[in-house]
C-alpha cells in the first residue's frame, strides 16, 4: 500500500514534515511517498494567469502523486490562524484541475504547534473544507507544544496523551487500508 504524506508547509524545518512521516511510517508495510510542497512551487493564483497562461505543470503532477495513493497523512502548519501560503496556492491551482484534490482517499489530519494551541485552528479549517475538497477524514489530531511529546533530533515520539492520539489514528488509517 502506497501513503503519500506531507506537510501543508514549505519550511525546510517543518515540524509537520516530521509528525507527517513518522505518522505515515507507523503504518506497516506501505510505501511511504514524502512530499515537499517546494517541489510544487508555482505563481500565486488567479483567474487572470490562469487565462493568460493555463494551469501549471505543478498542480497537475500534485494530483498525479496524490492520484497514485491508497492514503493520505498531512499535516497542517498555522500560519496567522490559516493555512500556510504555499499550502493554499498549491491546493488553489490543483482544484481547478479536479475539485476533489484529495481524490476521496482515506485520510489522516494533523497539525504541530510549538505552543498550547497545537496549530487547533487550521486543522479545525481543514476539517471544515475536507468534504468539498474529496478527503474521506478518518481522523484529525492536534499536537500541542509538539517539542515536548517529539525529539526532532532523533525522530522519535513521546509516551504522552498527543502522541498516543497519533499513534491511535495511525492505526486507524491501518486497519481501513486492511479493510480495503
Amino acid at each position: 500500500m502506497k501513503i503519500v504524506a506531507f506537510a501543508a508547509s514549505n519550511s525546510s524545518q517543518s515540524i509537520n514534515r516530521a509528525l507527517a512521516s513518522y505518522t505515515a511510517h507507523l503504518i506497516p508495510g506501505a510505501e511511504v511517498d514524502l512530499l515537499d510542497l517546494n517541489d510544487f512551487e508555482m505563481p500565486i493564483f488567479s483567474e487572470d494567469r490562469e487565462r493568460e497562461h493555463g494551469h501549471p505543470p505543478a498542480a497537475g503532477a500534485f494530483l498525479a502523486r496524490i492520484a497514485a495513493a491508497d492514503a493520505l497523512v498531512i499535516s497542517y502548519a498555522e500560519h496567522n490562524g490559516s493555512f500556510s501560503a504555499a499550502y493554499k496556492n498549491l491546493v488553489d491551482w490543483a482544484s481547478r484541475l479536479s475539485r476533489k484534490v484529495f481524490q476521496h482517499k482515506p485520510t489522516l489530519m494533523l497539525a504541530a504547534g510549538p505552543g498550547a494551541g497545537g496549530a487547533a485552528s487550521v486543522l479545525a479549517l481543514a476539517e471544515r473544507s475536507a468534504p468539498s475538497m474529496g478527503a474521506n477524514v478518518l481522523a484529525a489530531v492536534s499536537v500541542p507544544s509538539f517539542q515536548d511529546h517529539f525529539d526532532l533530533a532523533r525522530c522519535q515520539a513521546g509516551e504522552g496523551e498527543p502522541m498516543a492520539r497519533v499513534r491511535a489514528a495511525a492505526s486507524e488509517l491501518q486497519a481501513a487500508l486492511a479493510a480495503a
